[in-house]
């Protein structure tokens, strides 16, 4: 009779295993619950804005460092592109900040990009607790022509050296979302700082071809550049998990994998073509690719 109970007072061998299989996977989520998510219902903490600090802006010396800048034999100065890309990229800062000063400008980018953020996100909420626009602009070195087209000479690709190095930086909250082993079973918040370091890459022009129906230049990067950002971590409610290097990895590979994919850009030479048509000229330029391929 005792037989026909699954459980009884004097358990079997494969009743008590079974029993203490469940027992730690009961306890494993609850200190995964409790220690490191948040509950679904749990609204993200408001955490105090600070601005990063940032350095002296030594615009003269920057000028100063292209005009010295030694240049192969061969080679033509950047000097006055970098001059206009510095200009240009304080042109945005202040547009971003609404031509405010300080902490008021810092205050009012770091809303437009939060706001612009979660407008992207397809749902949750993203937290952003600090921006640092910088204060430089990518420079330009080495200007050079290489003649890749050995049929049409008409066309030949100029090259430059680009390196970007800055204090640009943002710090972010967000939380990410487990439905597993149920809809919408806890939250796990995540803390980060990313900051860049230094991106040097090739930059290359091809000109217009005229026998294109939609002429363009295409500015492109190639997909061997130099990335390095530095990423700091929080995982975790109550039990914080710090630095976790998978997470920065993942963070540099998907960054790496968009410049990549939309590291070409395409300028429609003003009066001789339209955005559609140019469009449509690379659509069937990608499909011939593929078919060769």
């Amino acid at each position: 009779m005792g037989s026909s109970y699954i459980f009884s007072l004097t358990p079997t061998f494969t009743q008590g295993l079974v029993l203490g299989q469940l027992s730690i996977l009961v306890l494993l989520a609850l200190i995964l619950k409790y220690l490191f998510f948040i509950s679904h219902e749990s609204e993200p903490e408001t955490v105090p804005f600070h601005p990063l600090s940032k350095t002296n802006p030594s615009w003269n010396q920057d000028v100063q460092e292209d005009a010295c800048s030694p240049q192969g034999e061969g080679l033509e100065s950047a000097h006055w592109f970098n001059t206009l890309a510095r200009q240009v990229a304080e042109v945005y800062r202040a547009k971003l900040q609404d031509n405010l000063a300080g902490y008021e400008g810092i205050e009012v980018a770091r809303r437009k990009i939060e706001d612009h953020a979660n407008n992207m996100r397809p749902r949750g909420f993203l937290a952003m607790h600090s921006v640092d626009l910088g204060m430089s602009a990518p420079k330009l070195s080495n200007a050079r022509v290489v003649d890749n087209n050995v049929g049409d000479l008409s066309l030949p690709t100029i090259e430059f050296d680009m390196t970007y190095t800055d204090s640009i930086s943002i710090s972010l909250s967000t939380s990410y979302l487990f439905n597993y082993p149920m809809s919408s079973f806890a939250r796990l918040p995540v803390s980060l700082t990313i900051s860049l370091s230094l991106f040097e890459s090739k930059v290359t022009l091809v000109p217009p071809s005229p026998a294109s129906a939609a002429p363009v230049l295409t500015i492109s990067l190639p997909p061997d550049f130099t990335l390095n950002l530095k990423t700091t971590s929080l995982m975790g409610s109550r039990a914080m998990l710090r630095d976790v290097p998978k997470l920065h990895e993942l963070i540099e590979y998907q960054v790496r994998r968009v410049l990549a994919v939309r590291g070409t850009w395409k300028v429609v030479l003003p009066g001789l073509g339209s955005l559609a048509s140019a469009q449509h000229e690379v659509e069937k330029e990608l499909a011939d690719r593929s078919k060769q391929d």
